[in-house]
Formats: structure tokens, sequence, C-alpha cells
């Protein structure tokens, strides 16, 4: 009878798990959300959305074909995708120059997209728009700490696309084995292609360790445009993809809530930018709400001519409650980052007390949007916030994620 009676017990905890179990749309600001869904299965539908920059600014001449972008040492870097192999560390309140490195011994072919885990910087050699015939596509690995001794230590990791068979010349932007995306995970590395003809992208995997490889396709999505550079926040479970339309419409994939690296399993969500005719190509975000952009010069005479630029954007209103509701828990509530301000509350002009170096600062508000952003310096800073709403907002410093200091506008 034991047997038996477990095997009931069994049986009936398997059944009321199923029952309890309810696929569906999770995201509220979906038109098709599901109240009783508590398992997202990423059939969410949205509106039509568009946002604008915060802020733009030109970049220098000498990053007239910027690329990829990644945060790193609190800093904004990119690349060119030309014969150029520096890298450039650029102000974003003034798109400046602040700091470079050249990654010396490399002969460059098509610099796309930059990516890194803690250790390592990697770049995609993979640009194949020419002909789509390249037999040597790479991503190069760089010791983060070789690099900062201007010696840097550089390996490669070397591939093919599974499902590519011919190798003939396809001709200039007519290929689907075109790419300028890619992100690394734990273990391995994701690239999204930039299908040219398909308008679609292909999700490839392969591990990030240097050798040769043959790049598994896992799925392909359909953008209608096409990607051209990515960006993973692992703890918020977030990529955001880069791309743009035939007519250099630019646009922002937010991909999210998935399971593991099935990228694509989650919510899926096009939100065009309003910037006509900017060649969107790199994309970076330090908290998966604020993100960085770049565009590289376009010129189609006599009516169109776009400089090279940086672009700051606040996606909050689309993920702030998804992002907040994930680190809600880290919040503290007095002081952070060892900073201190006061008066708290405050009515009308904040000092922040800084020890640290120059570094950017976020004030949010109860929603999660950004309505200030600018840099503390060492010692005191001053913030006017006479202008905000009653309530209690959060600072955020640097690429801190989920955590800040708490203030009170009274």
């Amino acid at each position: 009878m034991k047997p038996l009676f477990a095997s009931a017990l069994c049986l009936l905890f398997f059944i009321l798990s199923t029952k309890a179990q309810v696929n569906g749309c999770t995201d509220r600001m979906a038109t098709n959300y599901n109240s009783s869904a508590n398992l997202n299965d990423g059939s969410c539908l949205y509106d039509n959305s568009s946002v604008s920059p915060l802020a733009s600014f030109n970049l220098p001449g000498t990053l007239a074909e910027t690329s990829g972008l990644c945060l790193w040492d609190h800093q904004v870097w990119t690349h060119n995708d030309n014969s150029d192999i520096t890298l450039y560390a650029v102000d974003t309140v003034s798109g400046s120059i602040l700091q470079t490195y050249h990654v010396d011994a490399i002969v460059t072919n098509d610099w796309e997209d930059i990516s890194q885990d803690s250790n390592y910087l990697y770049i995609g050699d993979f640009g194949n728009n020419a002909n789509g015939n390249r037999t040597d596509l790479r991503i190069l690995r760089i010791d983060k700490n070789s690099l900062l001794i201007n010696a840097p230590a550089i390996d490669t990791i070397s591939f093919s696309y599974s499902d590519q068979t011919s190798f003939d010349p396809a001709g200039a932007n007519n290929t689907d084995f075109d790419c300028e995306a890619f992100v690394v995970t734990g273990d391995s590395l994701y690239v999204f292609t930039k299908q040219w003809i398909s308008n679609k992208t292909g999700l490839y995997a392969l591990p990030k360790v240097p050798g040769t490889y043959t790049a598994n396709l896992k799925t392909s999505f359909d953008v209608d445009g096409m990607v051209t550079g990515a960006v993973y926040l692992q703890p918020q479970r977030l990529v955001a993809l880069c791309g743009y339309s035939p007519l250099l419409e630019p646009f922002i994939y937010l991909l999210y809530d998935f399971q593991r690296s099935a990228f694509f399993s989650g919510n899926k969500r096009k939100i065009t930018i309003s910037l006509p005719f900017h060649q969107v190509e790199g994309i970076t975000s330090p908290n998966g709400l604020r993100y960085y952009l770049s565009n590289e010069q376009f010129s189609q005479p006599p009516l169109v001519a776009i400089p090279q630029k940086l672009h700051i954007l606040d996606l909050s209103s689309y993920l702030g409650n998804y992002i907040l509701g994930l680190t809600q828990s880290a919040i503290q509530p007095a002081t952070h980052h060892n900073l201190q301000g006061y008066p708290n509350p405050v009515n009308d002009i904040l000092t922040i007390e800084s020890p640290y170096l120059p570094e950017n600062f976020y004030l949010i508000n109860p929603s999660g949007q950004t309505v200030r952003m600018g840099k503390l310096i060492t010692g005191s800073s001053r913030i006017d916030v006479s202008d905000l709403s009653n309530g209690m907002y959060l600072i955020r410093v640097g690429e801190e994620i989920g955590s800040g200091l708490k203030v009170i506008k009274k």
C-alpha cells in the first residue's frame, strides 16, 4: 500500500503543479497581457513605439566609422570598422576622445563589434558584406591587464557558419552571412548575423576560448531590418540589439525575460529611434535603462549629410518596472558607494559628497525614469531638484546596477 500511496501523492503533486503553471504573456506593457499567466511563453505583442535621444554629441572625425560600443573601466569604448587598430574611450558628456589603446601586431579586416567578460575584451573581426564569402571570420580575445600596460596579449577564435555551404562571391551587401553584433556569456559567444537579403538575424553559438569552430545556428528571427550591435546584461536577462531598416530608420530590439541563453524565447519589443538616416552601429548600457548608441558618418549628397555621433537614450518607461522589479531588494536606504547626500529630505539643492574622481550620476524617479544626469566631482557636487515632484528618488553612480542612494524630495 505504501508504494501505491506514494505514487498517488506524486501524481497529485504533478497535477497541481501543472495546473499552477499558466503560460502566456506576463508583461503588463504588452497589448495581450494575461493577468493569469505566471510563465512567460514569449507571446507578448506591443504597440509601435518610438524614442528620441536625451542627448546627442558629434564625435571627432577620427571616429567617422565608429562601430561597436562597450562599457569598460567606467568609460565608453569604441573602434572603427576600417583599417584602424585603435580602441578609443569617449567622453559621454562632450563626445571627445579621452584615451586610446593601440592593438599592435594585428591586421584588421573588418572590426564590427566589441564585447567583454571580467578578464578579456573581444573584438569581432567578422564583417562580411563585401562578397559574403570570407573564410577568415574571427573574434580577437585581448587580455585586459595586458592592454592596460600597452603589451596586448591577443588570442584568436576562428569560426565558420554551420549553414553556409557556398562561398562564391555574392556581391556587395547581398548576403545573409554578414555579421556586426555579438555578446559574451559564461562559456560561449553568441553572434547575431546581419542578413541583407532576408532582413532577419541568425543567432549562432560557439565557445569563447581560442580555437577554430563551427558556429551552430540556434534560431533565426525576423527583425525587419539589419542588426548592427548588441549588448547583454546577464543579471537582468536582457539583450538589446541595435540596427536599421533598408531606409536607414534606426531601431532597438529589446529581448528580455528569457530562459538561459534562449534570447528569443522571452519578450521581443522593437522600438524605433527618431534619428532618420542615422546608420546606428554600436550599443551598450550600464544598467538596462540608459543606453549609449553610436552612428557612423553617412552622406548622400546633396540632401543628406549625417556626422558620426554618440547618443544617450533613456528606456526607463519601457523597462523600468522590469529592471527595478529584479533589483528592488538591492537598494540601500542611507548611503551608498561612500556617497552622502544632504539635506535629506531636500527641497531645492541637493549636495552630494563624494571621495571619488569625477564619475557619472543618474537621478531616477519613482517610475524608474532618469530625470537628471551629470558628473560628480571629488568633494561636493550640487544638484538642483527644485522642479521635481515630491517623492522618493534614487541616485545611481557609474555602472552600479540596482543599488543607490535614496533621496526624498519634499
